[in-house]
Order: structure tokens, then C-alpha cells, then sequence
């Protein structure tokens, strides 16, 4: 009996044994969190070992863990317990390339990994960019400096080819660079992280980039570039299959952007149920600019609030070398937006650029490129637009007249943005090079009577308004305009 017992609770001990086998603190290792000892080597290793042992956990614990770049391996899982800090390094000579980028957290062609937990990934990315700066200023690194701003400089999280990813719960802030990046990565969920990235210029929230089967949800992201972007660099590439659920945008540029590389494509995308607020550019940016497409987009259950454009669809020809892209088969549904009259980023720590003055308010746009290269098959439905009007004719003006309407530029060439054309004839909507564009259930408000009508239609075809409300105060006038389009039809 004492026998069977004891065989019984020695393969119990057993079981546990093997359960916990996978799973190891940080301090195993002898990895610091006092905040001042550099834990590079010691990170790296104990990732090492446990990856190399079947896998595992290691997870830190309450503490400031100094480190310089650590990459992630196959079947590691980082748990980062409330109250731990992955604290990157000021030194730039801590920092090494994955997958030929400069990176703090770094992952390359890894399968099964994960960063979990409440705790936080800290790369002090402004101190660390003034190192990087003085470094490139003596000439000790290379790299550009536009605007006297370090060029060269670390990703705070940056995950190439990698599969089977899961990244939940922690926070990602003060990267270098681009805060937070997925490339080419596959099989991938985010869920209820909070990336903030306004430590430095340039600081994109998270960039999605020719990754496929990917679900970002029930995050936040404040960032003072691009908040949501995707992107695509790789011509034999393409984010495909991905959807946006439930998350917060701030922007100090656009809150949710496709763009603006366009070497693939974007396919099979739905963004649903998300919010955007204290925005200087477009709540929801489409652009295709260096070739590539953009097709099947669903984007349903948009909020913004203190935006400073609703949307922006766009074709350019950036790269001479390619063909133009194609945007087509978009649904924009169930959107509400408002655009104030002031600067909408206003007192964030890096401000976007303040535009060119005096100027009326530009209205959301969908823009195509002449020579056949329109913008098709748009669906606009159930949406309400709010603008504080006021167009004032007198110190910019851009009126309906055909000398006028034909001396908007094509622009091709120019980094595409909302803002691009300066002034623009329409206080609502401007469609130029479009075609198979329907507006159905549009509620467009101007809070002041506007010197411009509400849309403008320019050199399209088969543009269909249904069920469309002008609120504009000051009397009635014609809302909507077209020019050298035809099949215009209005319900």
C-alpha cells in the first residue's frame, strides 16, 4: 500500500515537475532589476537556453530590467508581470540589427512566441535619439539627418517573418523609431495593448506590413505620427486578411492609414467599431502611391472627434518606374466624424506641421489620377460628417469655374495627404478621377454658411447620391456640382 502510494505521489511530483519545467524568472539567470545594470548579455541568454530546451516562459517580475537589443526566439513567451519594465538603453553601441533594422525587441523568422502581461517595454527612445544624433553630428554613425533629426535609429518592437505570434496586454512606449512593427508576419494577435509613441518625430504607433491572418483588438495607440498604419514593401507581398477591432487612435498625423509604401497591396482588411480623437490629419487614409492596390476594405463603426479630415482616398505616382496602382472595392459605413476649426494635436509633445495660412477647411476627398487611373466601386453609407464651415472666399478661394476647377494640380509625384491641393472647391466632399462611387444616408453639417457647396464632382463617372441632407445655415444653394462628369445621379 505505502508502495502504490508512494509511486503515486512521485509521479504527481512528476507531472508538476514537467508542467513547471517551462516556465522560469528572471533572476534565474542573474538578470538584474535595479534599472542600472545592463542585462543584455543575461536576457539574451536565458532566451536562448529556453528556447533551446523545448521552450518556456521567462518571466520578469516587479523591477527595471536594463537592456539593449534582446531577440525573441521560437517557442519563448515573455510574461511581463505589472510593476516589470523592459528598460531600453540611452547608449546607441547597446543596439544591433534584426533582420538588417536597428531594434530593441526584436523577433526574426521565430515561430510560437509571445510578450504577455501587464508590465511595460520602455525604449527612452528620446534620450537614446539625442545619443544617436550627437553619434551621427561627429560623424561616428552613419544615417541621414533631415531637419537635423537622427535618421538612423532603433524600432522599439520589431517582429520580421515571424508566425504563430501573440502580443497582449503590455504597454510599448518611447521607441526610437516606428514604435511598434510587425513585418511580413503571419498568424498574429494583439490584443488590449497600449503602444504610445511620441518620444521623437517620426514615431509611428504600429505599422502593419505585409503581414497576413492578423487581429488587432482592444487597443490603445497614441502616437505622434501615424497612429494604425499599414504599409507595404515588398512588390510579391500584400497585407491580406487582417482586421482592426475596437481600439483608440491618436494622431499627430493620420489615426489610421494605408501608406504611404504601396509597393504590394492591401486586401481583405476590416476595421470595425473604432475611435479616433485629437487628430491633425485624416481619421481614415487610403493611399496608393508608389503602385500596388488597395482592394476589399471594409471600414464600419468609425467615431472621430477633434479630427482634422473625415477621408482621404488616393492614387499617385511617386515611383515613375511603376504603373500607377488601383483602389477600388472600399465600404466606408457607419461613421461619424467631426472636424474642428483650430489645430487639432494641439499641445501634444511633437505637434504635426501647421499648414499653410490663411485657408479654408479641406473636405474628405476621394482623388484618383488622370489618364484612366480612377479610384472605383466606393460605398459611403450611413455617415455624418461635422464641419465648422465658414469658407471665407475672400482670402482663399477656389471657385466652381472651369478655369478654376481645371487649375487644380494632379500632383502626382507629391506626398499624398488631404492637404496637399491647398484649396479645394467643396466644403464636404471633393471626387475627382472616380468612378462607380455611391453616397447613400450622408448627413453633412457646417456649423457657419460656407462660400463653396457641400460636394464637388470632377472629371468622374457613375457617381449616385441617395438620401443626402445639406445642413448649412444661411439659406439654400446648390450642394452639389459636377464638371466634366457624367452619370451623375442624385435620389
Amino acid at each position: 500500500m505505502y508502495k502504490k502510494t508512494f509511486l503515486a505521489w512521485l509521479f504527481g511530483a512528476c507531472c508538476l515537475i514537467q508542467a513547471a519545467a517551462g516556465d522560469y524568472n528572471a533572476s534565474l539567470f542573474g538578470i538584474k532589476s535595479n534599472g542600472t545594470t545592463l542585462n543584455t548579455r543575461s536576457i539574451q541568454k536565458a532566451i536562448d537556453h529556453i528556447s533551446g530546451n523545448g521552450g518556456g516562459t521567462l518571466h520578469f517580475y516587479v523591477g527595471r530590467y536594463l537592456t539593449g537589443t534582446i531577440l525573441l526566439k521560437s517557442n519563448v513567451t515573455i510574461h511581463l508581470h505589472e510593476g516589470a519594465i523592459l528598460l531600453g538603453s540611452t547608449n546607441p553601441y547597446d543596439y544591433d540589427e534584426v533582420a538588417h533594422t536597428p531594434t530593441f525587441v526584436g523577433a526574426w523568422r521565430a515561430e510560437n512566441i509571445a510578450i504577455i502581461g501587464q508590465g511595460v517595454i520602455d525604449g527612452q527612445g528620446r534620450e537614446l535619439c539625442y545619443n544617436f544624433l550627437d553619434q551621427q553630428q561627429k560623424g561616428i554613425i552613419g544615417g541621414s539627418m533631415n531637419y537635423d533629426r537622427a535618421g538612423y535609429r532603433t524600432k522599439g518592437v520589431y517582429l520580421r517573418e515571424c508566425r504563430n505570434v501573440t502580443v497582449r496586454g503590455v504597454t510599448i512606449r518611447n521607441g526610437a523609431d516606428w514604435t511598434f512593427m510587425p513585418d511580413q508576419c503571419e498568424d498574429m494577435l494583439i490584443d488590449s495593448v497600449t503602444v504610445i509613441g511620441h518620444a521623437f518625430w517620426n514615431n509611428d504607433g504600429i505599422d502593419i506590413v505585409d503581414c497576413k491572418n492578423l487581429r488587432l483588438l482592444n487597443s490603445f495607440i497614441d502616437a505622434a505620427d501615424d497612429a494604425i498604419c499599414f504599409k507595404s514593401h515588398d512588390a510579391n507581398a500584400a497585407s491580406d486578411n487582417i482586421e482592426v477591432r475596437n481600439c483608440v487612435a491618436r494622431s499627430s498625423a493620420s489615426a489610421i492609414k494605408f501608406g504611404t509604401v504601396s509597393a504590394g497591396g492591401y486586401k481583405n482588411i476590416r476595421i470595425i467599431n473604432n475611435r479616433v480623437y485629437n487628430t491633425l490629419r485624416s481619421a481614415i487614409t487610403i493611399a496608393i502611391p508608389d503602385g500596388g492596390y488597395a482592394d476589399n476594405i471594409l471600414i464600419d463603426s468609425l467615431y472621430a472627434y477633434n479630427t482634422g479630415n473625415a477621408i482621404y482616398l488616393r492614387i499617385g505616382a511617386r515611383n515613375t518606374s511603376r504603373p500607377a496602382g488601383t483602389l477600388k472595392n472600399v465600404t466606408i459605413r457607419n461613421m461619424y466624424c467631426e472636424i474642428p476649426p483650430s489645430k487639432a494635436d494641439a499641445g501634444y509633445p511633437y505637434e504635426g506641421p501647421i499648414e499653410d495660412n490663411p485657408r479654408n477647411i479641406s473636405p474628405a476627398s476621394i482623388v484618383g489620377l488622370e489618364g484612366g487611373h480612377d479610384i472605383e466601386n466606393i460605398v459611403l453609407s450611413n455617415i455624418t460628417l461635422v464641419y465648422p464651415g465658414g469658407g471665407n472666399e475672400h482670402y482663399a478661394r477656389r471657385g466652381l469655374k472651369p478655369n478654376e476647377l481645371d487649375a487644380i494640380p494632379e500632383m502626382p509625384t507629391s506626398y499624398p495627404e488631404f492637404s496637399q491641393f491647398t484649396e479645394l472647391p467643396a466644403w464636404a466632399f471633393w471626387v475627382r478621377h472616380a468612378k462607380n462611387i455611391l453616397f447613400e444616408n450622408i448627413t453633412l453639417k457646417a456649423g457657419q454658411r460656407d462660400y463653396r457647396p457641400a460636394i464637388v464632382i470632377q472629371e468622374s463617372d457613375g457617381v449616385k447620391l441617395k438620401n443626402m441632407a445639406y445642413d448649412e445655415p444661411g439659406g439654400r444653394k446648390k450642394q452639389v456640382h459636377a464638371y466634366k462628369s457624367k452619370n451623375i445621379v442624385q435620389e
